[in-house]
């Protein structure tokens, strides 16, 4: 796993307006905790963090002034819920050789068997693995799993390095009758057709409109 190298500068104005300040500049407001030490308030270059980011649990190495580079994780990361920018993010610091637990994406290879079809339940696995060497997703082959199967967490094989962390008895998928499916889907919507909206009545005393 690559290292991102980034620029900080120290922030000593904080609430709303500063934050907004800050982005203005093209920036973005962040804080630095871990290790029992006091937090550090920094700003980031907006645009390579943003670049940064693109990869799930990326590690970054942050050149703060006057305390040198700082390793850490994105922790939570706040954007605008319609221009979708970065607002503020938290940051792990971590040290090499140190474990952390993570949660990394779980990536669907090969193609389903003739008749199946995947019911993906698992999305993402939380796992431990050390600072310096996440993974980035784990892999499960799909090829060749008949219909019927069910894929546990338990089942999924871990890079070298990890340990699942995930309850070992949750599901990440099972492959399905894609026929049955069919026919499920299509039974619920015939029920829907035949059944006939309720005619609305009159109020009592009420005649109907001709």
């Amino acid at each position: 796993m690559s290292e991102v190298r980034i620029a900080a500068e120290p922030r000593t104005e904080f609430g709303k307006g500063a934050a907004r300040r800050t982005r203005r500049a093209g920036k973005v407001p962040a804080v630095l905790y871990g290790h029992g030490t006091d937090p550090v308030h920094i700003a980031l270059p907006g645009h390579e963090l943003m670049l940064a980011l693109k990869t799930p649990n990326v590690l970054l190495s942050i050149d703060i002034p006057g305390k040198g580079a700082e390793l850490a994780l994105p922790k939570d990361v706040q954007r605008d819920p319609i221009k979708g920018f970065l607002e503020h993010v938290d940051l792990l610091a971590v040290k090499r050789g140190e474990k952390v637990t993570v949660e990394i994406p779980v990536n669907l290879t090969g193609d389903v068997v003739a008749g199946g079809v995947v019911a993906q339940e698992t999305v993402q696995l939380a796992v431990e693995a050390e600072a310096t060497h996440i993974p980035e997703a784990v892999d499960v082959e799909i090829g060749g799993l008949e219909v019927g199967t069910q894929v546990h967490a338990s089942d999924v094989k871990l890079p070298a390095g990890a340990t699942l962390v995930t309850d070992p008895e949750s599901l990440i998928l099972q492959i399905n009758d894609a026929t049955a499916s069919a026919g499920d889907t299509e039974g619920e919507a015939a029920e829907a057709e035949e059944t006939p909206a309720e005619a609305e009545t009159p109020a009592e005393g009420e005649e109907s409109a001709e």
